[in-house]
């Protein structure tokens, strides 16, 4: 089966259930459907081949995602554009994954032009709104063609997507991610996320993470409600309005909702799955945010490389785990799930023992099927028969996975390893801190000194020297910061995700790092 088989049994659940609303309009399962028959059959016309790139580029919008459901429904792969790329990036990625049709939005119509310039092998460009001469429309490019179109067969090793990643090298790489791959995640998703009628909050770009599981949960036939960012009180008011059932925010998202004084004046009783995958969560903000939204709070493992739910960790398995007083299995991401091995290896490709810390390594018919156009980075992920995933961690006798760091953010000061997250979540615990991030900068004695930037909760006060002891009640003396900076805002992904690299390189300009 496609990808696109998997959308169309929703559709069959229900045609006229809401597939998509966004601040502009709400679009039903049968709506789509027709209008990726209309994009196919344009294409068709237009002599655009199945397994040609082609690229979306817009923020959060209903008409957006049809765009990629057309696209697939022609059998072309899908390119996602991250919407706050610099002109630059989005020339290389269009440039490095050969993609010859771009969809954009009418707030990238400037960008449209300068990529169209920029990009030889770009051959077609439709603004998905309006027309954008010489640019049509995507009303246009569909206007008056059939609402059926001839199907287009593949097989299950085929390309259908090219989510970016970055590497060791620096640069972006397209992961190539196939229908088997995405079977896999779907199959997991309707086994661990099941529910009726569901109600799926999108929030997160679906340039990334909010996008795939957007296209997993259709085949349950679920409703996307669509936010063009993160502001939380737009988030707290839609999950009382539409009756959310689903919900994804990386832990920096989640405690700016805990910290909002309006968090406790809203309805979250339609909430089942709080999923807040994407890094570790502090433990004390883990536990508030489960006496705030009850008993649903969930995450697991996974990457662009693995996709979701690689392990699970339940609303269930919190729930026993809170009232176990069990506060080490809080910080557990689950266990593997039923398409997966999980293991943890040495440098030497050596599997290790439970509660030996390694890095992380998969087999499953979810991994990638490699890096587009990268053999060299290929190869290093798949050494000695596993997929490693940079993440280091370890396996407890229960196998219960836990992650302790990204192997590339581990510091060496002293001549000690030291391991950000560690440290991060200790900061995170002081009632007066938003978010934090911890990195290793200069020093002629230590190598790397551990430094704390610390993002305060608005209307909070803290000082260096409180910080300072507030973690060596927490932490052994050698893992306590040498020195605290307070910044009003700290660099974020699209995802919302502090981005640890963008703090690093303030204090490493013109260096080398010693790891």
């Amino acid at each position: 089966m496609r990808v696109i088989d998997f959308f169309d049994k929703g559709v069959a659940i229900e045609p006229d259930r809401p597939f998509l609303i966004d601040d502009a309009e709400r679009r039903t399962y049968g709506e789509t459907q027709a209008m990726s028959h209309r994009i196919a059959n344009a294409f068709r016309g237009a002599g655009i081949a199945p397994g040609t790139k082609v690229a979306v580029l817009s923020g959060n919008a209903a008409r957006a995602f049809e765009c990629v459901i057309g696209l697939l429904r022609a059998g072309c792969v899908w390119v996602p554009v991250n919407a706050r790329n610099t002109l630059e990036d989005s020339v290389y990625a269009l440039e490095h994954t050969d993609t010859e049709v771009l969809f954009y939005g009418r707030a990238f119509r400037e960008a449209a032009r300068q990529l169209a310039a920029s990009c030889p092998r770009l051959a077609h460009a439709i603004c998905i709104e309006e027309p954008d001469p010489p640019h049509p429309s995507l009303e246009a490019l569909t206007r008056g063609l059939p609402d059926r179109s001839p199907e287009v067969r593949g097989s299950l090793d085929e390309v259908v997507t090219l989510f970016s990643s970055g590497g060791t090298t620096g640069s972006p790489k397209g992961v190539m991610m196939t229908h088997l791959a995405w079977m896999t995640w779907i199959a997991a998703s309707q086994r661990l996320l099941w529910h009726d009628r569901a109600m799926h909050l999108v929030v997160a770009p679906m340039t990334h993470a909010a996008g795939g599981v957007t296209l997993m949960m259709s085949a349950m036939g679920a409703t996307h409600v669509i936010l063009p960012g993160f502001d939380p009180v737009r988030v707290m008011e839609a999950i009382e309005q539409h009756r959310i059932t689903h919900l994804f925010l990386p832990p920096t998202a989640v405690y700016r909702l805990l910290a909002h004084p309006e968090v406790r004046r809203h309805d979250y009783s339609s909430l089942r799955y709080f999923n807040y995958a994407s890094a570790p969560m502090a433990l004390e903000k883990l536990k508030e945010a489960m006496e705030i939204f009850g008993p649903v709070m969930m995450t697991g493992f996974g990457q662009t490389e693995l996709g979701p739910n690689t392990t699970f960790f339940s609303p269930e398995d919190h729930r026993r785990a809170l009232e176990s007083g069990d506060d080490r299995r809080l910080t557990s991401v689950g266990r593997p799930t039923l398409f997966a091995r999980v293991e943890v290896m040495d440098e030497a490709g050596a599997l290790l023992p439970a509660e030996t810390p390694g890095e992380i390594v998969v087999r499953s018919t979810a991994v990638m099927k490699g890096y587009y156009k990268n053999p060299e980075e290929t190869a290093r992920a798949s050494a000695h028969g596993w997929h490693h995933t940079g993440d280091i961690g370890f396996k407890d006798r229960e196998g219960w996975v836990y992650l302790i760091d990204r192997k590339r953010d581990m510091l060496i000061s002293g001549g000690f390893n030291l391991f950000p997250s560690e440290i991060e979540k200790a900061i995170l615990a002081h009632p007066a801190v938003q978010d934090c991030a911890v990195v290793g900068v200069p020093d002629a004695d230590w190598g790397e000194a551990v430094k704390a930037v610390v993002e305060l909760k608005a209307g909070a006060a803290a000082d260096a020297a409180e910080l300072a002891a507030f973690c060596r009640a927490r932490l052994a003396g050698y893992k306590v910061p040498k020195s605290f900076e307070f910044w009003p805002e700290l660099p974020r992904s699209a995802a919302g995700k502090v981005l640890r690299r963008k703090v690093r390189e303030r204090f490493w300009q013109g260096r080398s790092r010693p790891i």
